[in-house]
């Protein structure tokens, strides 16, 4: 009876650091492996977070498995290294999340101690609180959210989210696509599987 009891502890515990490793896989999962499914209203909010899904799932595979020697690829001595196009795409998503949270943009120094893995941890996080944000918004609300750019002598610029659409959204997409097609030349194509159309890998 003893040794039964002493099973079934241990077969429980197996159980719990089971359910436990899968706990802690799906939290460090991180957004836009695909896309999220769509809403059935057509509203400025709910278009303008489908936009920003779009380049999330777009990013997300562009750089799902570089190397090292990918990072530091550059098509030409004028170029940008793949890492400092990353680098320019997360400035880009920054700019997005602080627009959708009121906040103002102003120089920083926080990739210098960064690693790739935090850089594109950190630019999906901001596409996705942005899109977040954006997919409960109103038009009213939407209207509000402008970049602002802030200078060291405290002095502000500021710009409508019309310009958020044709500037860093149109622009990280851009960027998005050279890293897919530097990391084909760097020897390292992306993910042959993905589907931009429906935001899925196929089968």
């Amino acid at each position: 009876m003893r040794s039964l009891f002493g099973i079934l502890i241990l077969i429980s515990a197996g159980m719990t650091q089971a359910q436990n490793k899968i706990n802690n896989s799906s939290e460090e999962e991180l957004p836009y492996a695909s896309i999220p499914e769509y809403t059935q209203e057509y509203t400025a909010g709910t278009v303008s977070a489908r936009l920003v899904d779009g380049l999330g799932f777009r990013y997300y595979w562009a750089t799902e498995g570089l190397r090292t020697e990918d990072l530091l690829f550059k098509p030409s001595e004028e170029a940008r290294t793949i890492e400092e196009t990353i680098d320019h795409i997360y400035g880009l998503s920054a700019m997005l999340k602080n627009a959708t949270l009121h906040q103002a943009n102003s120089r920083s120094n926080e990739l210098a101690n960064m690693t790739f893995e935090q850089k594109r941890e950190a630019t999906l996080a901001n596409i996705k609180v942005a899109s977040d944000i954006l997919r409960e918004s109103t038009e009213e609300q939407i209207a509000s959210y402008k970049i602002v750019f802030e200078r060291k002598e405290g002095s502000t610029t500021e710009y409508p989210f019309w310009n958020m659409l044709n500037g860093p959204i149109a622009d990280a997409i851009w960027h998005v696509g050279q890293v897919v097609s530097h990391r084909r030349t760097s020897g390292n194509p992306f993910n042959s599987k993905v589907n931009v159309l429906s935001g899925r890998l196929r089968d």
